[in-house]
């Protein structure tokens, strides 16, 4: 894997988290929550999205290390 595609997708899986994170912990979310138990699906989605990104980009990254 390219290692540029690889600091890209770790660099977009972390913002994604973050705001995930910040999603969950919003005011919608705390509703969404009480009425259904879960946080609202936009929350859901960027953290879903957000871990495997950062992790594939974390992977990449240290593999073309060892190459170098």
């Amino acid at each position: 894997m390219n290692k540029g595609l690889s600091v890209a997708l770790l660099a977009a899986g972390i913002i994604l988290i973050i705001w995930g994170v910040s999603a969950s912990e919003s005011f919608i979310s705390d509703v969404s929550r009480f009425f259904t138990g879960a946080p609202t699906k936009k929350a859901i989605w960027l953290l879903v999205s957000g871990i495997p990104a950062t992790i594939i980009g974390l992977f990449g990254t240290l593999r073309g290390r060892k190459g170098d």
